[in-house]
């Protein structure tokens, strides 16, 4: 035995002491002991300044204190943060307790951070003003702020802690911050992949590589967790392709040698593609045939096999069961591969589960979102049978509402073996919208929007936005509310208010003025098929100039010289009121909703007005898209469309309520470029007792019809030399389609008649001519059913402001009055 033992031996012995010997990481002390058997009668505290003795007292609790007992309150003042150092002694048989307090934080402050705001930091430390220094909470959060600044790619960067004397027990914290330069992502490979390209790949990991486009995004620097989650990403990609047994052999993240940034790299393994095979159902319920469940598998003997399908008909298999009293069975799939066919035989057995049942629910995290909110989202309650199927189902829910960061939902004991608790756990994240529009097409000219949105407003999950545009020949304001979940139910209500106001084009030789409001309800049938009711009621005005300061002339006296009869009858009954009611019902099949590359899209849309105001008609429209994967990531989209107007109750149809056709239809033509044509409107000369008229075609009114059909078939392909990121590709397309059968006023009583002429043999002098609708009234229609079509080519680029398109095209065929447009360009950003 050594000395220095020995003597500690001795001294035990002689005192009646266990020694308890320390130490202090803050500031290296020593400390020990206490009476082993006696009862001190008193603890002396020394050096505390704001804290309360008897509160350091109190630690100790009743004697008597032994050893084990005064090492635990020794721990336990340090652990409550507000000492630098503890030190207990022994002397004359009382516990010396000598104390050295943290000092107060007067503020946070960061130095040299210009990428990331002090509010982001703030909120990612522990250190808080008020709140006592801690010089291992300060470590812990220097590394934080480190760590944070190395997930926004800058791995250089350095903190320095420093605190400033501000005299009385208090300091300042500061971060000095040097950022350092950002470490991007240089590449992202994929080794393995045959099934699909790397361009295909990207498209699908979140990750994304850094270029001169970088400073508008965050997703190009290496990001461990954004990584994992890539992971994931491929997984079910692959698995909703048929490709059963993928997995991922590797993924890393290596810093490029010359310090450009990281290149991640996925090592892949495919494996086969299957189908399906046999889709069975068995069920080994008594009174539940799996005959009758059948109508709810999704997935089908021969389609590529697809494991989302598989998890949907689990979902749906589990709620049909339920509806039939048999709330505690499960669903479980079955899968036999056929290596050799390429198979896989799937079986949904439904079997009764253990008789387990829901005590409650308990939230947690959520600061901003009310209670309610969260359980609507669930369609089982306290009290009903537990069934994870149902419980994954309200997960998957929450996430889509957008209204948290995370959530997580885990199962806890209940108060009886056949109780279980669920527990919710959720993080709000900012849901405010603010965006600033701007953007510039051939039809619309140059316009900007602002929008203030909240979609999760006074955390009722309501949504409500205001927003308005200023543009070169469009202007507007738009308010909307919608609750998603009207009167209890899973129905999406809301009502818009809205004004617009549009100004003379050269496609379009009036504006029109329109304020009104509508009511709209959603109503999801399945997760593909959804129903919208509606009901609009708007006013609406033709502005034929813009100057209305001509002392007593009216306003189509003045302004509309070269303008449609029939236009200038709409503008002279003034304001207009329409009362409509509607509804849309659509199937969406797609595999992305941004940029669909698979699947089938259709709607149906009809409008019925004359619910009062002045207007009657009924309105059906049509649109169908459907996409299909080609080789080399190319896209065929093959497209339909088609509507139909016509008045009711006698009335006749206003001529602002014909469709208006152009390069929506057919590309290629000027917009409103399409369909009837009025003529009348062309200078007059008298010729003797026959009235010419001075016709060009830019003075052809457009009408616009009742009835209008189009095809378009288009392949979308990438520009594989140029890297993802830029999110360039090209288009070929070919179009046809027509707009004809006009509707609307066509003779006026007391105008003189016109004579009929030929307008195609004599372009320069014209009168009515005799293929024109009513040759003996004032309003001349050029109007038949030709075919329009075209051909072209487009650029299309996923900007960082937004999707932009140039169309260029090539008429193929038309009717002699139609206008035409070769290029069209559209785009638009928010920021």
């Amino acid at each position: 035995m050594t000395a220095p033992h020995r003597v500690l031996r001795n001294l035990a012995a002689a005192f009646g002491f266990a020694l308890c010997v320390a130490g202090s990481t803050v500031a290296g002390s020593l400390v020990a002991a206490a009476p082993a058997a006696a009862q001190s009668n008193a603890i002396v505290v020394e050096g505390n300044r704001r804290v309360d003795a008897e509160t350091i007292r109190s630690y100790f609790g009743p004697g008597p204190y032994t050893a084990a007992k005064v090492d635990e309150a020794w721990k336990a003042l340090y652990a409550t943060g507000l000492f630098s150092d503890v030190q207990v002694s022994q002397s004359g048989g009382r516990i010396i307790v000598r104390v050295s307090e943290n000092e107060v934080i007067n503020k946070v402050v960061f130095e040299g951070n210009k990428k990331i705001k002090d509010e982001v930091l703030e909120g990612e430390i522990q250190s808080k003003p008020r709140g006592t220094l801690s010089k291992a909470t300060v470590q812990a959060d220097t590394q934080r702020i480190i760590e944070v600044y190395r997930r926004s790619g800058r791995d250089d960067v350095r903190v320095n802690p420093v605190t400033i004397d501000r005299g009385n027990g208090r300091v300042d914290l500061v971060f000095e911050v040097t950022e350092g330069k950002k470490t991007g992502v240089k590449d992202i490979k994929f080794i393995g992949n045959k099934a699909f390209s790397d361009w295909k790949l990207k498209d699908v990991v979140s990750t994304t590589t850094t270029n001169w486009l970088s400073f508008l995004k965050s997703t190009d620097v290496y990001d461990p967790d954004r990584v994992n989650s890539d992971q994931e990403l491929l997984r079910r990609f692959y698995l909703k392709n048929g490709y059963a047994d993928f997995r991922i052999v590797a993924a890393t993240a290596e810093l490029d040698p010359g310090g450009q940034g990281y290149i991640i790299t996925f090592t892949l393994d495919e494996g086969d593609q299957y189908k399906f095979g046999k889709v069975d159902v068995v069920s080994n319920i008594r009174d539940v045939s799996g005959e009758s469940l059948r109508r709810s598998v999704r997935a089908q003997d021969g389609q590529i096999y697809n494991a989302e399908l598989v998890e949907k008909t689990v979902e749906n298999l589990t709620i049909e069961v339920s509806k039939s009293g048999y709330a505690f069975a499960q669903v479980r799939p079955r899968g036999d591969r056929d290596f050799e066919a390429k198979r896989i035989n799937v079986v949904f057995v439904v079997e009764e589960g253990p008789r387990v049942y829901i005590e409650r629910i308990d939230i947690r995290g959520n600061t901003r979102t009310r209670d309610y909110v969260i359980r609507r989202e669930f369609d089982i309650g306290e009290g009903d049978a537990y069934n994870r199927v149902l419980v994954d189902r309200a997960e998957r829910r929450l996430r889509n509402l957008g209204y948290f960061k995370n959530v997580k939902i885990v199962t806890e004991p209940g108060s009886a073996p056949d109780r279980v608790i669920l527990v919710v756990d959720v993080e709000d994240q900012p849901t405010g919208e603010f965006s600033i529009s701007g953007g510039y097409s051939t039809a619309d000219g140059v316009i900007a929007e602002v929008s203030v949105g909240e979609k999760n407003f006074l955390g009722r999950g309501q949504y409500v936005k205001v927003s308005g545009s200023l543009g070169q020949n469009a202007s507007g304001a738009e308010f909307s509310f919608t609750e998603p979940y009207f009167l209890g139910y899973r129905l999406a209500a809301g009502f818009d208010l809205y004004w617009k106001e549009t100004n003379t084009t050269s496609y379009t030789p009036y504006g029109t003025t329109t304020v009104g409001g509508g009511l709209r309800f959603g109503l999801p049938i399945t997760d593909e098929i959804t129903l919208a009711l509606r009901y609009n009621l708007y006013q609406r005005e033709i502005n034929l100039c813009n100057d209305y300061g001509v002392p007593g002339q009216t306003t189509y006296e003045y302004c509309a010289s070269s303008i449609s009869w029939a236009i200038r009858d709409a503008a002279a009954q003034g304001a207009t009121i329409t009362s409509a009611l509607g509804y849309t019902l659509s199937f969406n099949g797609l595999d992305n909703n941004l940029n669909p590359t698979q699947g089938l899209y259709a709607e149906l849309k009809q409008d019925l007005a004359g619910l009062g105001g002045d207007v009657s008609f009924i309105r059906t429209t049509a649109d169908v898209r459907h996409y299909t994967p080609l080789i080399n990531d190319s896209v065929f989209i093959l497209r339909g469309q088609a509507g139909y107007v016509s008045s009711w109750g006698g009335d006749q149809l206003d001529v602002l309520d014909n469709f208006y056709m152009g390069p929506n239809l057919v590309r290629g033509f000027a917009p409103s470029g399409i369909g009837p044509r009025d003529i009348a409107p062309c200078a007059a000369s008298n010729k003797g007792s026959v009235i010419y008229y001075n016709c060009l075609n830019n003075d052809l009114n457009a009408l616009g019809g009742t009835t209008y059909w189009g095809v378009s078939a288009e392949i979308q392909f990438p520009f594989s030399f140029l890297p993802k990121d830029i999110g360039m590709k090209g288009a070929v397309f070919a179009d046809a389609g027509s707009l004809f059968d006009y509707g609307g006023p066509i003779a006026f009583p007391g105008v003189v008649g016109w004579n009929k002429s030929n307008f195609y043999g004599n372009p320069n002098f014209v009168t009515c001519p005799a293929n024109s609708k009513n040759p003996g009234g004032n309003v001349c229609v050029y109007d038949d059913n030709t075919i329009r079509s075209s051909v072209g080519a487009s650029l299309i680029w996923q900007s960082p402001f937004g999707p932009l398109r140039f169309d260029y095209a090539w008429v193929l065929s038309q009717a002699a009055y139609d206008k035409t447009q070769a290029f069209r360009f559209s785009g638009g950003t928010r920021f």
